[in-house]
């Protein structure tokens, strides 16, 4: 389809971006500068990041240079950015535009610098993909380690306080709100960290801890601590979590990463937890 190209999403920025210059003159300087003076939408985004995680040490040149090298060298970071910014428009409906996730959405920023501190750490140049990382998380409030993988169209909703540990793997489609963790259980080394499913919800301020599996097209309720597997199509809720709601039939489109159905299996869950 046309709208899921990179050229076409590049051109609703630009059409986009014109209109709020034009509503909005007190930002035209700052939308010609971050798109409208660019030919691309990697050009843009490199430009975008570099002024956002620059430091007295850390040059926005010197970050431009590094995101724009990334981005030609790897083309499929520019279509997972198109991916995630789809989804931030499909899913939150906050979300009034592309280029307003684009310029604004912190959860949106800190993924694609993301994907770039990995490139950088699984090409060797760890020292930079950890600084890179630590600005990252001063500037968004989002901590992801460089060598953690993120999968496409991947939402982080709010974003503040969300921590992802260095062996955790998220799939294609999932959203995850702000303040979640998903992290180890001690100092042991080794492969630690959650492997989260396509298609996963996982809500606000929600833990999970360890190796765990959490299947394609399920769901973590906000606030829950997650220390078992949890079966696909499923949903897990509390502290400690239980498994409630264990769905029939094969993943689909509407599974809650992409739904964002919080509320299902509610009546599960007030029926088997007492007070």
């Amino acid at each position: 389809m046309e709208e899921e190209t990179e050229e076409w999403v590049w051109r609703q920025i630009r059409a986009e971006v014109r209109g709020d210059a034009e509503s909005e003159p007190a930002l035209a300087s700052y939308l010609y500068a971050t798109v409208l003076s660019h030919g691309t939408l990697a050009r843009s985004l490199a430009f975008h990041l570099a002024n956002r995680l620059s430091s007295p040490t850390l040059l926005p040149t010197l970050l431009y240079d590094i995101f724009v090298q990334a981005f030609d060298d790897s083309p499929a970071l520019v279509g997972a950015a198109v991916a995630d910014l789809r989804a931030a428009r499909a899913r939150d409906p906050a979300c009034g535009s592309f280029s307003r996730c684009l310029l604004n959405y912190k959860g949106f920023l800190a993924v694609q610098a993301h994907r770039v501190s990995h490139l950088l750490w699984a090409s060797g140049r760890r020292a930079l993909a950890l600084a890179l990382q630590s600005r990252i998380s001063e500037v968004f409030a989002v901590d992801i380690h460089p060598a953690a993988r993120l999968g496409r169209g991947v939402l982080m909703d709010h974003a503040t306080g969300v921590v992802i540990g260095e062996t955790a793997v998220v799939g294609d489609n999932c959203s995850i709100l702000h303040g979640v963790t998903l992290g180890g259980t001690g100092k042991a080394g080794g492969d630690r960290h959650p492997k989260i499913g396509h298609g996963v919800l996982i809500g606000a301020g929600a833990t999970v801890l360890g190796n765990v599996r959490i299947g394609d097209g399920a769901k973590v309720g906000a606030g829950s601590l997650v220390m078992i597997d949890v079966p696909p199509r499923s949903t897990a809720v509390g502290n400690p979590a239980k498994i409630v709601g264990v769905a029939s039939g094969p993943a689909s489109g509407d599974d809650p990463g992409v739904s964002m159905d919080h509320t299902s299996f509610i009546s599960d869950v007030w029926s088997d937890f007492t007070i």
